[in-house]
Protein backbone atom coordinates (compact mmCIF):
# COMPACT_ATOMS: atom_id res chain seq x y z
CA UNK A 1 0.00 0.00 0.00
CA UNK A 2 1.21 3.30 -1.22
CA UNK A 3 2.31 6.08 2.29
CA UNK A 4 0.06 8.47 0.76
CA UNK A 5 -3.53 5.79 0.78
CA UNK A 6 -2.36 4.58 4.16
CA UNK A 7 -2.28 8.42 5.34
CA UNK A 8 -5.53 8.83 3.83
CA UNK A 9 -7.05 5.68 5.63
CA UNK A 10 -5.58 6.77 8.91
CA UNK A 11 -7.10 10.19 8.73
CA UNK A 12 -10.85 8.53 7.34
CA UNK A 13 -10.54 6.54 10.45
CA UNK A 14 -9.59 9.11 12.90
CA UNK A 15 -12.35 11.12 11.14
CA UNK A 16 -14.95 8.24 12.00
CA UNK A 17 -13.49 8.36 15.44
CA UNK A 18 -14.11 11.88 16.23
CA UNK A 19 -18.10 12.23 15.09
CA UNK A 20 -19.36 10.87 17.85
CA UNK A 21 -17.17 13.36 20.29
CA UNK A 22 -18.30 16.17 21.81
CA UNK A 23 -17.41 19.34 20.29
CA UNK A 24 -14.42 21.11 21.81
CA UNK A 25 -11.50 18.49 21.27
CA UNK A 26 -11.34 15.03 21.12
CA UNK A 27 -12.57 12.66 23.59
CA UNK A 28 -11.12 9.29 22.81
CA UNK A 29 -9.14 7.15 25.76
CA UNK A 30 -5.88 6.11 23.74
CA UNK A 31 -5.94 1.94 23.82
CA UNK A 32 -3.16 0.24 25.65
CA UNK A 33 -1.43 -2.51 24.39
CA UNK A 34 -3.37 -5.06 25.76
CA UNK A 35 -6.46 -2.90 24.52
CA UNK A 36 -7.72 -1.81 28.16
CA UNK A 37 -8.82 2.01 28.35
CA UNK A 38 -5.86 4.36 29.52
CA UNK A 39 -7.37 7.25 32.26
CA UNK A 40 -4.47 7.15 34.65
CA UNK A 41 -1.94 9.72 32.68
CA UNK A 42 -5.41 12.13 31.84
CA UNK A 43 -7.29 14.83 32.90
CA UNK A 44 -10.80 16.39 32.71
CA UNK A 45 -13.05 14.79 30.08
CA UNK A 46 -9.98 14.07 27.20
CA UNK A 47 -9.57 10.23 28.95
CA UNK A 48 -5.74 11.37 29.14
CA UNK A 49 -5.18 11.86 25.37
CA UNK A 50 -4.00 15.18 25.67
CA UNK A 51 -1.61 15.14 28.51
CA UNK A 52 -0.18 11.16 27.19
CA UNK A 53 2.63 11.93 24.59
CA UNK A 54 3.12 8.92 23.95
CA UNK A 55 3.92 7.95 20.08
CA UNK A 56 0.22 5.74 18.86
CA UNK A 57 -1.00 3.97 15.77
CA UNK A 58 -4.54 3.25 14.85
CA UNK A 59 -4.77 -0.55 13.53
CA UNK A 60 -8.04 -2.66 12.90
CA UNK A 61 -9.96 -0.93 14.35
CA UNK A 62 -8.13 0.29 17.74
CA UNK A 63 -5.81 2.51 19.01
CA UNK A 64 -2.57 1.66 20.33
CA UNK A 65 0.00 3.67 22.32
CA UNK A 66 2.55 3.78 25.04
CA UNK A 67 2.12 4.46 28.52
CA UNK A 68 2.90 7.48 30.08
CA UNK A 69 5.05 7.44 33.21
CA UNK A 70 5.77 11.20 33.72
CA UNK A 71 8.72 11.06 32.07
CA UNK A 72 9.19 8.25 29.66
CA UNK A 73 7.29 6.38 27.19
CA UNK A 74 7.08 2.57 27.65
CA UNK A 75 6.04 0.36 24.85
CA UNK A 76 5.24 -3.43 25.14
CA UNK A 77 6.02 -6.11 23.06
CA UNK A 78 2.58 -5.80 22.35
CA UNK A 79 2.75 -2.66 20.68
CA UNK A 80 5.62 -3.41 18.61
CA UNK A 81 8.67 -6.46 18.31
CA UNK A 82 9.77 -8.56 15.91
CA UNK A 83 7.00 -11.17 15.96
CA UNK A 84 4.73 -8.14 15.84
CA UNK A 85 5.94 -5.68 13.45
CA UNK A 86 5.26 -2.08 12.81
CA UNK A 87 2.86 -2.04 9.58
CA UNK A 88 1.40 1.18 9.26
CA UNK A 89 3.33 4.52 10.26
CA UNK A 90 4.26 5.79 13.09
CA UNK A 91 5.54 9.12 14.99
CA UNK A 92 8.15 9.13 17.33
CA UNK A 93 8.25 12.87 19.14
CA UNK A 94 10.62 14.29 21.51
CA UNK A 95 9.74 14.20 25.11
CA UNK A 96 9.89 17.19 27.96
CA UNK A 97 12.53 16.75 30.46
CA UNK A 98 14.94 14.22 28.60
CA UNK A 99 12.47 11.61 28.49
CA UNK A 100 12.77 8.18 26.87
CA UNK A 101 10.76 6.49 24.60
CA UNK A 102 11.56 2.68 25.56
CA UNK A 103 10.55 -0.77 23.73
CA UNK A 104 10.21 -3.25 26.07
CA UNK A 105 10.66 -5.84 22.52
CA UNK A 106 12.40 -5.18 19.36
CA UNK A 107 11.53 -2.16 16.63
CA UNK A 108 10.84 -4.01 13.53
CA UNK A 109 9.51 -1.70 11.19
CA UNK A 110 7.75 -3.13 8.25
CA UNK A 111 6.57 -6.80 7.16
CA UNK A 112 9.97 -9.40 6.15
CA UNK A 113 9.35 -10.68 3.10
CA UNK A 114 12.06 -13.88 1.39
CA UNK A 115 9.81 -14.90 -1.69
CA UNK A 116 9.42 -12.30 -4.89
CA UNK A 117 5.52 -13.90 -5.12
CA UNK A 118 4.50 -12.94 -1.45
CA UNK A 119 6.69 -9.82 -1.78
CA UNK A 120 4.67 -8.81 -5.23
CA UNK A 121 1.44 -9.62 -3.50
CA UNK A 122 2.04 -7.39 -0.79
CA UNK A 123 3.49 -4.39 -2.77
CA UNK A 124 6.81 -4.16 -1.89
CA UNK A 125 9.06 -3.24 -4.61
CA UNK A 126 11.11 0.10 -3.40
CA UNK A 127 11.35 2.36 -0.54
CA UNK A 128 8.06 3.95 0.38
CA UNK A 129 6.22 0.94 -0.22
CA UNK A 130 5.90 -0.49 3.63
CA UNK A 131 5.61 1.24 6.82
CA UNK A 132 7.33 4.50 7.18
CA UNK A 133 8.92 5.27 11.00
CA UNK A 134 9.55 8.80 11.63
CA UNK A 135 11.27 9.88 14.96
CA UNK A 136 11.23 13.89 15.52
CA UNK A 137 14.28 16.30 16.15
CA UNK A 138 15.38 15.68 20.07
CA UNK A 139 13.70 12.50 20.83
CA UNK A 140 15.78 9.19 22.50
CA UNK A 141 14.87 5.92 21.87
CA UNK A 142 15.87 3.11 24.16
CA UNK A 143 16.23 -0.74 24.35
CA UNK A 144 16.48 -2.10 27.41
CA UNK A 145 19.11 -5.42 27.21
CA UNK A 146 21.35 -7.41 24.43
CA UNK A 147 18.14 -8.97 23.07
CA UNK A 148 16.34 -5.85 21.53
CA UNK A 149 17.35 -4.60 18.43
CA UNK A 150 15.76 -2.39 15.37
CA UNK A 151 15.34 -3.32 11.78
CA UNK A 152 14.18 -1.41 8.75
CA UNK A 153 12.92 -3.89 6.19
CA UNK A 154 12.76 -3.79 2.40
CA UNK A 155 9.90 -1.60 1.51
CA UNK A 156 9.94 0.27 4.71
CA UNK A 157 11.61 3.41 5.93
CA UNK A 158 12.92 5.93 8.63
CA UNK A 159 13.44 9.12 8.84
CA UNK A 160 15.37 10.51 12.02
CA UNK A 161 16.25 13.71 11.26
CA UNK A 162 17.70 15.43 14.12
CA UNK A 163 19.40 19.12 14.17
CA UNK A 164 22.68 20.22 15.80
CA UNK A 165 20.62 21.69 19.13
CA UNK A 166 18.83 18.55 19.00
CA UNK A 167 19.75 15.41 17.29
CA UNK A 168 18.26 11.64 17.73
CA UNK A 169 19.54 9.21 20.22
CA UNK A 170 18.99 5.11 19.76
CA UNK A 171 20.53 3.57 22.96
CA UNK A 172 20.32 1.80 25.94
CA UNK A 173 18.36 1.71 29.22
CA UNK A 174 20.98 1.73 31.00
CA UNK A 175 22.03 4.98 29.13
CA UNK A 176 19.20 6.57 29.95
CA UNK A 177 19.27 5.61 33.81
CA UNK A 178 22.68 6.78 33.95
CA UNK A 179 24.14 3.96 35.01
CA UNK A 180 26.12 2.62 32.06
CA UNK A 181 30.00 3.53 31.60
CA UNK A 182 31.82 5.06 29.23
CA UNK A 183 33.09 2.67 27.10
CA UNK A 184 30.21 -0.24 27.96
CA UNK A 185 29.02 -2.13 25.36
CA UNK A 186 26.25 -4.80 24.46
CA UNK A 187 23.58 -2.74 26.29
CA UNK A 188 21.14 -3.42 23.57
CA UNK A 189 21.48 -4.95 20.10
CA UNK A 190 21.98 -2.27 17.46
CA UNK A 191 19.87 -1.36 14.27
CA UNK A 192 19.99 -3.02 10.70
CA UNK A 193 18.56 -1.04 7.71
CA UNK A 194 17.63 -3.27 4.53
CA UNK A 195 17.20 -2.22 1.22
CA UNK A 196 16.84 -3.42 -2.31
CA UNK A 197 19.87 -2.53 -3.78
CA UNK A 198 22.70 -4.71 -5.35
CA UNK A 199 24.64 -6.96 -3.40
CA UNK A 200 26.86 -9.85 -4.84
CA UNK A 201 25.88 -12.60 -3.21
CA UNK A 202 23.20 -12.78 -5.61
CA UNK A 203 22.93 -13.52 -9.48
CA UNK A 204 22.65 -10.69 -11.87
CA UNK A 205 21.96 -10.40 -15.61
CA UNK A 206 24.01 -8.42 -17.74
CA UNK A 207 21.51 -5.62 -17.21
CA UNK A 208 22.38 -5.48 -13.44
CA UNK A 209 18.61 -7.61 -12.82
CA UNK A 210 18.08 -10.24 -10.46
CA UNK A 211 15.00 -12.40 -8.95
CA UNK A 212 14.85 -14.27 -5.76
CA UNK A 213 17.62 -12.38 -4.61
CA UNK A 214 16.52 -12.21 -0.17
CA UNK A 215 20.01 -12.78 1.71
CA UNK A 216 19.61 -13.36 5.28
CA UNK A 217 20.45 -10.28 7.88
CA UNK A 218 22.48 -10.33 10.58
CA UNK A 219 20.07 -11.36 13.54
CA UNK A 220 18.22 -13.59 11.40
CA UNK A 221 16.72 -16.27 12.65
CA UNK A 222 13.09 -17.50 13.49
CA UNK A 223 11.00 -14.49 14.27
CA UNK A 224 14.35 -12.30 14.01
CA UNK A 225 14.54 -12.97 10.30
CA UNK A 226 14.78 -10.18 7.81
CA UNK A 227 16.27 -10.28 4.35
CA UNK A 228 18.48 -8.06 1.98
CA UNK A 229 19.16 -7.39 -1.51
CA UNK A 230 17.60 -6.69 -5.16
CA UNK A 231 19.01 -4.67 -7.92
CA UNK A 232 17.99 -1.06 -7.47
CA UNK A 233 21.01 0.86 -6.05
CA UNK A 234 19.29 4.14 -5.90
CA UNK A 235 16.69 2.57 -3.90
CA UNK A 236 15.52 4.72 -0.44
CA UNK A 237 15.45 3.61 3.07
CA UNK A 238 14.67 7.39 4.48
CA UNK A 239 17.12 9.64 6.17
CA UNK A 240 19.35 9.75 9.26
CA UNK A 241 20.72 13.16 9.88
CA UNK A 242 22.50 14.34 13.59
CA UNK A 243 21.56 10.47 14.72
CA UNK A 244 23.68 9.01 17.27
CA UNK A 245 24.07 5.00 18.29
CA UNK A 246 25.24 4.52 21.18
CA UNK A 247 26.39 0.99 23.22
CA UNK A 248 25.06 -2.05 20.79
CA UNK A 249 26.88 -4.98 19.35
CA UNK A 250 25.32 -7.92 21.45
CA UNK A 251 25.23 -11.28 20.04
CA UNK A 252 21.77 -11.69 18.99
CA UNK A 253 19.79 -15.45 18.64
CA UNK A 254 21.58 -16.81 15.76
CA UNK A 255 24.90 -15.90 16.83
CA UNK A 256 25.32 -12.71 14.77
CA UNK A 257 27.36 -9.58 16.53
CA UNK A 258 25.06 -6.88 15.33
CA UNK A 259 26.61 -3.61 14.80
CA UNK A 260 25.80 0.50 15.69
CA UNK A 261 24.29 -0.09 11.96
CA UNK A 262 24.32 -2.49 9.36
CA UNK A 263 23.16 -1.08 6.40
CA UNK A 264 22.30 -4.04 3.75
CA UNK A 265 21.93 -3.25 0.59
CA UNK A 266 20.79 -0.07 1.10
CA UNK A 267 20.19 2.35 -1.69
CA UNK A 268 22.00 6.20 -2.54
CA UNK A 269 18.20 7.39 -2.43
CA UNK A 270 18.89 6.59 1.73
CA UNK A 271 20.60 9.69 2.95
CA UNK A 272 22.89 9.50 5.92
CA UNK A 273 24.35 12.77 6.90
CA UNK A 274 26.62 13.71 10.37
CA UNK A 275 25.90 10.11 12.15
CA UNK A 276 27.51 9.05 15.24
CA UNK A 277 28.50 5.28 16.57
CA UNK A 278 29.53 5.09 20.07
CA UNK A 279 30.93 2.63 22.39
CA UNK A 280 29.69 -0.68 20.13
CA UNK A 281 30.89 -4.05 20.78
CA UNK A 282 31.34 -4.87 16.49
CA UNK A 283 31.80 -3.00 14.03
CA UNK A 284 30.60 0.73 13.54
CA UNK A 285 29.17 1.08 10.52
CA UNK A 286 28.77 -2.24 8.21
CA UNK A 287 27.83 -2.04 4.20
CA UNK A 288 26.65 -5.17 2.52
CA UNK A 289 26.47 -3.95 -0.92
CA UNK A 290 24.16 -1.50 -2.01
CA UNK A 291 25.32 2.43 -2.85
CA UNK A 292 24.28 4.62 0.27
CA UNK A 293 26.98 6.84 0.99
CA UNK A 294 27.80 9.01 4.23
CA UNK A 295 28.84 12.61 4.84
CA UNK A 296 30.28 13.21 8.18
CA UNK A 297 30.47 10.46 10.23
CA UNK A 298 31.88 9.89 13.71
CA UNK A 299 32.85 6.88 15.47
CA UNK A 300 33.88 6.28 18.85
CA UNK A 301 35.11 3.29 21.22
CA UNK A 302 34.33 0.65 18.45
CA UNK A 303 36.01 -2.56 19.67
CA UNK A 304 35.99 -4.31 16.01
CA UNK A 305 36.00 -2.35 12.52
CA UNK A 306 35.11 1.46 12.73
CA UNK A 307 34.00 1.04 8.93
CA UNK A 308 33.12 -2.42 7.58
CA UNK A 309 32.79 -3.19 3.51
CA UNK A 310 31.63 -6.25 2.06
CA UNK A 311 29.33 -7.76 -0.56
CA UNK A 312 29.90 -4.87 -3.03
CA UNK A 313 29.17 -1.76 -2.01
CA UNK A 314 29.57 1.46 -4.23
CA UNK A 315 28.91 4.36 -1.85
CA UNK A 316 31.05 7.12 -0.73
CA UNK A 317 32.35 8.13 2.57
CA UNK A 318 33.02 11.86 2.77
CA UNK A 319 34.40 13.28 6.08
CA UNK A 320 35.18 10.52 8.86
CA UNK A 321 36.62 10.31 12.24
CA UNK A 322 37.66 7.26 13.79
CA UNK A 323 38.64 7.48 16.99
CA UNK A 324 39.59 4.00 18.95
CA UNK A 325 39.72 3.09 22.36
CA UNK A 326 43.30 3.36 24.61
CA UNK A 327 42.93 -0.68 24.79
CA UNK A 328 40.32 -1.54 21.99
CA UNK A 329 39.42 -1.56 18.84
CA UNK A 330 40.52 -3.40 15.43
CA UNK A 331 40.57 -1.74 12.01
CA UNK A 332 39.75 1.40 11.75
CA UNK A 333 38.89 -0.04 8.02
CA UNK A 334 37.87 -3.40 7.04
CA UNK A 335 36.85 -4.04 3.49
CA UNK A 336 36.14 -7.26 1.49
CA UNK A 337 35.41 -6.42 -2.07
CA UNK A 338 33.03 -10.15 -3.02
CA UNK A 339 30.90 -11.71 -0.60
CA UNK A 340 32.29 -15.18 -0.02
CA UNK A 341 35.02 -14.52 -1.41
CA UNK A 342 37.68 -17.74 -2.28
CA UNK A 343 40.27 -18.79 -4.34
CA UNK A 344 40.23 -22.10 -3.47
CA UNK A 345 39.24 -24.08 -6.83
CA UNK A 346 38.73 -22.63 -10.81
CA UNK A 347 35.39 -21.89 -10.31
CA UNK A 348 35.50 -19.74 -7.51
CA UNK A 349 38.42 -18.11 -9.34
CA UNK A 350 36.34 -17.98 -12.42
CA UNK A 351 33.09 -16.18 -10.19
CA UNK A 352 35.74 -13.90 -8.56
CA UNK A 353 36.69 -12.98 -11.96
CA UNK A 354 33.16 -12.63 -13.42
CA UNK A 355 31.95 -10.06 -10.16
CA UNK A 356 34.84 -8.12 -10.96
CA UNK A 357 34.16 -7.33 -15.06
CA UNK A 358 30.91 -6.99 -13.75
CA UNK A 359 31.49 -4.30 -11.35
CA UNK A 360 30.11 -5.95 -8.79
CA UNK A 361 33.16 -5.88 -6.59
CA UNK A 362 33.10 -3.04 -3.46
CA UNK A 363 34.19 0.12 -4.77
CA UNK A 364 34.31 2.52 -2.06
CA UNK A 365 34.99 6.02 -2.62
CA UNK A 366 36.44 7.84 0.53
CA UNK A 367 37.43 11.34 1.04
CA UNK A 368 39.03 13.02 4.64
CA UNK A 369 38.96 10.35 6.82
CA UNK A 370 41.12 10.58 10.08
CA UNK A 371 41.97 7.41 11.87
CA UNK A 372 43.26 7.72 15.82
CA UNK A 373 44.16 3.97 16.35
CA UNK A 374 45.82 2.32 19.55
CA UNK A 375 48.70 0.58 18.91
CA UNK A 376 47.30 -2.02 21.19
CA UNK A 377 47.43 -5.86 21.09
CA UNK A 378 44.89 -7.00 23.73
CA UNK A 379 41.44 -5.95 22.52
CA UNK A 380 38.10 -7.74 22.24
CA UNK A 381 38.88 -8.55 18.49
CA UNK A 382 42.03 -8.10 17.34
CA UNK A 383 45.07 -5.57 17.50
CA UNK A 384 44.24 -2.13 16.79
CA UNK A 385 45.50 -0.97 13.18
CA UNK A 386 44.55 1.00 10.02
CA UNK A 387 42.72 0.03 6.90
CA UNK A 388 42.94 -3.35 5.32
CA UNK A 389 41.76 -3.96 1.99
CA UNK A 390 41.16 -7.48 0.59
CA UNK A 391 38.72 -9.95 -1.39
CA UNK A 392 38.54 -7.88 -4.75
CA UNK A 393 37.64 -4.79 -2.98
CA UNK A 394 38.39 -1.61 -5.78
CA UNK A 395 39.42 1.32 -3.36
CA UNK A 396 39.69 5.13 -3.96
CA UNK A 397 40.73 6.41 -0.77
CA UNK A 398 41.76 10.50 -0.61
CA UNK A 399 42.82 13.22 1.53
CA UNK A 400 43.08 10.87 4.59
CA UNK A 401 45.30 10.04 7.63
CA UNK A 402 45.95 7.26 10.24
CA UNK A 403 47.23 8.22 13.09
CA UNK A 404 48.88 5.07 15.63
CA UNK A 405 51.83 6.82 17.51
CA UNK A 406 50.12 8.12 20.23
CA UNK A 407 51.20 5.68 22.17
CA UNK A 408 53.39 3.14 21.76
CA UNK A 409 53.64 0.26 19.75
CA UNK A 410 52.27 -2.98 22.15
CA UNK A 411 52.74 -5.85 18.94
CA UNK A 412 55.07 -4.60 17.05
CA UNK A 413 57.53 -7.82 16.18
CA UNK A 414 54.11 -9.52 14.68
CA UNK A 415 53.46 -6.22 12.74
CA UNK A 416 49.77 -5.92 13.27
CA UNK A 417 49.72 -2.72 14.08
CA UNK A 418 49.95 -1.61 10.61
CA UNK A 419 48.69 1.53 9.08
CA UNK A 420 48.23 -0.36 5.73
CA UNK A 421 47.34 -3.75 4.33
CA UNK A 422 46.52 -4.71 0.69
CA UNK A 423 45.43 -8.39 -0.19
CA UNK A 424 43.96 -10.40 -3.21
CA UNK A 425 45.49 -10.83 -6.74
CA UNK A 426 42.24 -8.63 -7.45
CA UNK A 427 42.74 -5.68 -5.71
CA UNK A 428 46.41 -5.05 -6.31
CA UNK A 429 45.84 -5.07 -10.12
CA UNK A 430 43.54 -2.67 -9.56
CA UNK A 431 45.80 -0.45 -7.50
CA UNK A 432 48.64 -1.19 -9.86
CA UNK A 433 46.54 -0.40 -13.18
CA UNK A 434 45.75 3.15 -11.13
CA UNK A 435 42.57 3.83 -12.43
CA UNK A 436 39.27 2.06 -11.12
CA UNK A 437 40.99 2.06 -7.34
CA UNK A 438 43.57 4.42 -5.95
CA UNK A 439 45.24 5.58 -2.87
CA UNK A 440 46.76 9.11 -2.74
CA UNK A 441 47.50 11.86 -0.41
CA UNK A 442 47.02 10.29 2.29
CA UNK A 443 49.44 10.19 6.08
CA UNK A 444 50.63 7.18 7.69
CA UNK A 445 52.25 7.18 11.41
CA UNK A 446 52.13 3.71 12.63
CA UNK A 447 55.02 1.70 13.78
CA UNK A 448 54.39 -1.40 11.30
CA UNK A 449 53.98 0.61 8.28
CA UNK A 450 52.44 -1.73 5.90
CA UNK A 451 51.27 -5.79 5.73
CA UNK A 452 51.12 -7.27 2.10
CA UNK A 453 51.49 -6.48 -1.27
CA UNK A 454 53.74 -6.28 -3.21
CA UNK A 455 52.06 -3.53 -5.67
CA UNK A 456 53.75 -4.93 -9.09
CA UNK A 457 57.51 -4.80 -8.56
CA UNK A 458 57.36 -2.65 -5.65
CA UNK A 459 56.95 -3.20 -2.00
CA UNK A 460 53.63 -1.86 -0.69
CA UNK A 461 55.15 1.45 0.90
CA UNK A 462 57.34 1.86 -2.09
CA UNK A 463 54.10 1.52 -4.06
CA UNK A 464 52.44 3.92 -1.91
CA UNK A 465 55.07 6.58 -1.73
CA UNK A 466 55.05 6.48 -5.17
CA UNK A 467 51.52 7.38 -5.45
CA UNK A 468 51.61 10.29 -3.33
CA UNK A 469 51.15 8.99 0.46
CA UNK A 470 53.38 9.98 3.14
CA UNK A 471 54.97 7.34 5.96
CA UNK A 472 56.34 8.46 9.75
CA UNK A 473 58.65 6.43 10.92
CA UNK A 474 57.54 5.85 14.15
CA UNK A 475 59.35 4.10 16.66
CA UNK A 476 58.14 0.58 18.04
CA UNK A 477 59.21 1.08 21.53
CA UNK A 478 58.30 4.73 21.97
CA UNK A 479 54.93 7.23 21.25
CA UNK A 480 55.43 9.76 18.92
CA UNK A 481 53.13 13.16 19.35
CA UNK A 482 51.54 14.29 16.48
CA UNK A 483 50.50 17.34 17.11
CA UNK A 484 51.66 20.90 16.37
CA UNK A 485 52.03 21.45 20.48
CA UNK A 486 55.21 18.96 20.46
CA UNK A 487 58.23 20.09 19.77
CA UNK A 488 58.78 17.47 16.88
CA UNK A 489 59.56 16.84 13.41
CA UNK A 490 56.17 15.53 13.38
CA UNK A 491 53.19 17.91 12.92
CA UNK A 492 49.67 17.09 11.06
CA UNK A 493 47.13 17.71 14.15
CA UNK A 494 46.26 20.53 16.37
CA UNK A 495 46.30 20.49 20.13
CA UNK A 496 45.04 20.24 22.81
CA UNK A 497 41.64 18.61 21.37
CA UNK A 498 44.00 16.27 18.86
CA UNK A 499 41.40 15.83 16.11
CA UNK A 500 41.43 18.52 13.42
CA UNK A 501 44.39 18.55 11.04
CA UNK A 502 46.74 21.93 10.46
CA UNK A 503 46.90 23.65 7.15
CA UNK A 504 49.03 21.10 4.70
CA UNK A 505 51.79 24.44 4.17
CA UNK A 506 52.32 23.57 7.94
CA UNK A 507 52.78 20.24 8.22
CA UNK A 508 56.00 18.07 8.98
CA UNK A 509 56.46 14.48 8.61
CA UNK A 510 60.16 13.01 9.22
CA UNK A 511 61.30 16.64 9.77
CA UNK A 512 59.95 17.82 6.47
CA UNK A 513 57.24 19.28 4.66
CA UNK A 514 55.19 16.12 3.46
CA UNK A 515 55.67 17.40 0.33
CA UNK A 516 51.89 16.06 -0.96
CA UNK A 517 48.38 18.31 -1.75
CA UNK A 518 45.09 17.66 -1.03
CA UNK A 519 42.32 16.61 -3.89
CA UNK A 520 40.14 18.90 -5.12
CA UNK A 521 39.88 20.22 -1.38
CA UNK A 522 41.41 22.68 1.02
CA UNK A 523 42.95 20.06 3.78
CA UNK A 524 43.62 16.22 4.47
CA UNK A 525 41.40 14.55 7.21
CA UNK A 526 38.12 14.69 8.94
CA UNK A 527 38.78 18.72 10.35
CA UNK A 528 40.14 21.66 9.83
CA UNK A 529 40.50 24.17 12.68
CA UNK A 530 39.98 27.10 9.56
CA UNK A 531 36.94 24.71 8.43
CA UNK A 532 33.26 24.43 9.90
CA UNK A 533 33.36 21.92 13.20
CA UNK A 534 30.85 19.46 11.92
CA UNK A 535 30.60 17.89 15.03
CA UNK A 536 30.09 21.01 17.26
CA UNK A 537 26.63 20.96 18.89
CA UNK A 538 25.44 17.37 18.54
CA UNK A 539 27.88 14.57 19.05
CA UNK A 540 28.54 12.97 22.24
CA UNK A 541 32.02 11.69 23.83
CA UNK A 542 33.95 14.19 21.73
CA UNK A 543 33.58 17.75 23.35
CA UNK A 544 33.83 18.84 26.97
CA UNK A 545 30.11 19.05 28.65
CA UNK A 546 29.01 16.17 26.49
CA UNK A 547 30.96 13.72 27.22
CA UNK A 548 31.72 11.27 30.66
CA UNK A 549 35.95 10.86 30.07
CA UNK A 550 38.27 12.86 28.17
CA UNK A 551 39.92 11.37 25.21
CA UNK A 552 43.04 8.83 25.86
CA UNK A 553 45.20 11.06 24.08
CA UNK A 554 44.47 14.22 25.21
CA UNK A 555 47.12 17.11 25.57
Amino acid sequence: MKLVTKKLLLAAAVTGLLAGCDSGGINIAPVNEDNSVDNSTGGGDNGGVDSNPCAAYEKAGSVKQGTFDGVNCIYSAAFVDSGNPLTVDLVIPALENGGAHIFEGSLFVGNNYDDDTTMAAAGIAEGGDGAQLTVQAGATVAFPNSTKFMVVNRGSQVFAVGTAQDPITFTSLSDVEGTVGPEDVQQWGGMVINGFGITNKCAYDAELKTSECHVLAEGAAGKDQSNYGGDNNSDSSGQLEYVRVKHTGAEVANGDELNGITFSAVGSGTMVKNLQVYSTYDDGIEMFGGAVSFENYLAMYVRDDSIDIDEGWSGSITNALVIQSATDGNHCIESDGIGSYSTDSASDIERNTNVVAAGLNSRPVIDGLTCIISAQSGGTHDPGAGWRFREGIFPMITNSMVIGSFAADENGEEGSNYCLRVESDETIAALEAGVEAGITSNIFACADKTKGGPVGAQDLEAWAVANGNVFATVPGDAALNPTAMADTGFQVLEGPLSVFSIDTASMLVNDAAIGITPVERAYLGALNASDTDWTAGWTYGLHEGSRAQALWFEQ
